[in-house]
């Protein structure tokens, strides 16, 4: 298989992913609205976290996946000086 043709695939499955998300959420609005919305997120400047959300559940949710990503952000810099 050409990488041209692998890289068209690839994007069309992007494309498609995209496509299925936006069906469900639509979905998922006409079956039944919610009342409240939940929401948080990361900022990462470097292996440094900036954290923010709108309730404690999603500062939780939104702080293991910071830990996560710190943790991956410094295997990859160990990872790069010994190679």
């Amino acid at each position: 298989m050409k990488l041209i043709t692998l890289g068209f695939l690839l994007v069309l499955i992007g494309i498609l992913v995209i496509l299925a998300g936006m069906i469900i959420m639509i979905y998922q609005t006409l079956e039944k609205p919610e009342t409240g919305v939940r929401g948080g997120g990361v900022i990462m400047i470097g292996p440094i976290p900036i954290i923010f959300g709108t309730d404690v559940a999603a500062l939780k949710l939104v702080m293991i996946f910071a830990i996560v990503l710190m943790v991956i952000a410094t295997l990859l810099f160990f990872i790069n000086k010994t190679l």
